[in-house]
């Protein structure tokens, strides 16, 4: 038989001249490399919107199944779970913070739920550990069953029978060789050199007719053809991980299948490249749009830690301030749930950078209300001391001073600070109610008040009438008695209102003083009667006041006859034998006889204070 098919064979082996095109479309995968490990290299995508117990949940199923769940699954479970517990813990670190506690004084409570995850994920991991031992062993075990099959190849090769006749039998290698899958990575390039190596070999020995070998290139160009249309079809699926796994898979069938014709090789794999290229492209684009998201979140992460680390704790000073930063505060905390997953060698190190500034915002803020609690303490002291005062002063009646030492305590009450919310009504209530009682009594002994200085403002100014009435022409003696009765009846009057005082003294006065220089009534009677007319004014004031005035005269009087005893004792040394010396006694004689009336004058005035403090009492 003519060796009619060699000028069809190509130069060099078929199969791995496209394993090396599909090794350059197909970057992140190799031959024997399982989905699982590949996967694994890609950030994980978290389980969202699970509670702890449905986490657990779904991982007691995985423990029952665990053989068919990637580690990408489990990891994002494990990630979520962690996310959880990790926000329950930094809830409990913040309340402890906020009751007065040190951050570094924190030692969580025990989480069953926590305890019972970390039970399944070690099932987990036995179970996993198992798996992948068991999986290398089967590994070992396949390549001695390829190293077989390379071994029959290779006799094959070397027998010496017709190569036609051995066709059935070098199909049927082929076939075991597809069946049999993974083998150890580090003898995967070499095993496939060799295998193929015996596979070119074989077809250079063939002497079968073009009909057999037409035959069985267009078996491999339908395979090849069945898997393109796969992998044409992969661009529209809606997972594209998924995408990405399922086209390993078909590279693997694609290069287990044997070579076309030779003219359709290029067109076959180009067709087959331009697949992968757009299955690669979209799975690139995803995680590269994972990782603009993860990087995004890492920049919102980092404002808002930069904005808690930003806090000017001196502007902090009352509880308003520090209230208003806490919900400020817990505002970025709420905002920082919202946010994704960082990238994930920064997604640790963000977070903990986050709970720091969180946990030094709240230790100073659980410092500032300690120190303010002790405030409020002393506060509380000084604000039931001035409540012990009021209540001492409700039932007084002297009204103006009571009146005034309470509006005193008022205003005092105000230079005080807050105290403890708890006691805050409670002692201002206290304290109002006692000032509240004492100006009720006030305004209900005044109003009566009110209505009888009125009728002493009409009787005042029914006198001030009286004495205007007076006539020039009347007898001296008679309009003198006449003034001085009202001036008594003046005196004996009471209280006018108070703002009607000054005004209707001014309206008296300046009235009797007319008629005093028109009469010429005596200067004594008149500072008399004037004396009398101030001490009703005194006597508005504090009760002390009449004893003061008494004390200033008595202590004046006193003054006078000392000072009149040194007068009169002078008088005896003194002689009239000179002009000078007889001056000179004239003018102690004058001042003699003016303290005589001053001094008199003075006991008139302490009679009257004496029978206002009588009245009085």
């Amino acid at each position: 038989m003519t060796d009619t098919h060699d000028t069809n064979l190509p130069e060099k082996p078929v199969e791995l001249e496209e394993e090396k095109k599909a090794a350059e479309v197909s970057e992140p995968a190799t031959t024997e490399t399982p989905a699982e490990e590949i996967v694994s290299e890609k950030p994980v995508e978290p389980v969202q919107k699970l509670t702890k117990e449905e986490i657990l949940a779904k991982l007691k199923e995985v423990v029952a199944d665990v053989e068919n769940v990637a580690k990408p699954e489990i990891d994002g479970l494990k990630q979520s779970f962690y996310k959880l517990h990790n926000a329950e813990q930094d809830a409990a670190r913040k309340l402890f913070i906020e009751n007065g506690g040190a951050a570094e004084n924190f030692v969580p409570q025990t989480d069953c739920v926590e305890e019972e995850f970390k039970n399944i994920m070690s099932v987990i991991k036995e179970k996993r550990s198992a798996l992948t031992a068991e999986l290398e062993k089967q590994k070992e075990m396949n390549l001695q069953v390829k190293l077989s099959i390379i071994e029959e190849l290779k006799e094959l090769v070397e027998s010496p029978d017709d190569a036609n006749k051995s066709y059935t039998e070098f199909k049927k290698l082929q076939q075991q060789w597809n069946e049999v899958k993974l083998v150890p990575q580090a003898k995967v390039n070499e095993l496939w050199k060799n295998y193929q190596l015996y596979v070119e070999k074989f077809y250079d020995l063939l002497k079968l007719n073009n009909e057999f070998r037409e035959y069985d290139f267009k078996k491999n160009l339908e395979i090849k053809t069945h898997l393109c249309e796969a992998a044409e079809k992969l661009a529209d699926e809606a997972d594209v991980v998924s995408a990405f796994h399922q086209l390993q898979k078909l590279h693997q069938e694609f290069r287990d299948t044997g070579p076309v014709a030779k003219e359709l090789r290029d067109e076959i794999w180009a067709r087959f490249k331009a697949a992968s290229t757009t299955v690669n492209r979209r799975h690139q684009q995803h995680f590269e749009a994972l990782k603009e998201v993860e990087q995004h979140n890492l920049d919102q992460k980092t404002v808002i830690c930069e904005i808690i680390e930003a806090i000017d704790y001196k502007e902090l000073t009352n509880f308003a301030s520090w209230e208003s930063k806490t919900q400020e505060v817990i505002a970025l905390q709420n905002k920082w749930k919202t946010i994704g997953f960082a990238p994930q060698k920064m997604n640790v190190k963000i977070f903990e950078r986050f709970r720091k500034a969180c946990d030094e915002f709240f230790r100073k803020k659980g410092e500032f209300f300690k120190s303010l609690k002790e405030g409020m303490n002393e506060n509380l002291e000084k604000k039931r001391a001035l409540c012990e005062k009021a209540e001492s002063l409700k039932d007084s009646t002297d009204w103006k001073a009571t009146a005034d030492e309470l509006t005193k305590l008022q205003k005092e009450w105000k230079t005080i600070g807050p105290v403890a919310k708890k006691y805050s009504d409670a002692v201002w209530k206290r304290f109002i109610s006692a000032c509240d009682y004492f100006f009720e009594q006030k305004n209900k002994a005044t109003s009566s008040q009110r209505s009888v200085e009125q009728e002493n403002l009409e009787k005042k100014k029914a006198i001030i009438e009286k004495l205007n009435a007076i006539d020039d022409q009347m007898d001296t003696e008679e309009a003198t008695q006449l003034v001085r009765d009202l001036m008594k009846e003046w005196n004996d009057i009471g209280h006018v209102p108070f703002k009607e005082k000054d005004r209707i003294y001014k309206q008296y006065h300046s009235q009797v003083d007319k008629l005093f220089e028109r009469f010429n009534i005596s200067v004594s009677n008149k500072k008399l009667s004037n004396f009398k007319s101030t001490i009703s004014s005194i006597q508005e004031g504090s009760p002390q006041a009449l004893y003061r005035e008494r004390e200033k005269l008595v202590r004046a009087f006193d003054n006078m006859k000392n000072e009149l005893q040194t007068y009169e004792n002078n008088l005896g040394f003194l002689t009239t034998s000179s002009k000078k010396g007889n001056s000179l006694l004239t003018e102690i004689n004058r001042k003699v006889e003016k303290l005589k009336a001053d001094i008199e004058l003075v006991k008139e005035k302490i009679k009257v204070v004496d029978e206002n403090i009588k009245n009085q009492g």
